[in-house]
């Protein structure tokens, strides 16, 4: 049985989707998606503290900037998430 191709926590050019296709889950590829996964989901939590702190008392230029990073991050997560149930759906 083949597994999915699995969808990559990264764009191509012009936005478009990657995937990778393989059947060695632990191969270089499939353990760089894990860890930018690992970083995003990161970056992602750290960016929403620093908004609840910025949207206290911030310029709306500043905050213009909070949300476009605050975008980026809330699409990353949600190709990781896409990704993940993906996978765990061909497992079961």
């Amino acid at each position: 049985m083949t597994n999915p191709p699995r969808l990559l926590p990264w764009t191509g050019a012009g936005g478009k989707r990657c995937y990778l296709i393989t059947d060695n889950h632990g191969g270089p590829v499939s353990r760089l998606a894990d860890v930018t996964e690992a970083v995003q989901l990161g970056m992602g939590n750290e960016l929403v503290a620093h908004a609840h702190h910025m949207l206290l008392d911030t310029p709306p230029g500043e905050l213009r900037h909070l949300a476009e990073c605050l975008t980026g991050a809330l699409e990353d997560a949600l190709r990781i998430a896409e990704s993940r149930g993906a996978r765990s759906q061909h497992l079961n």
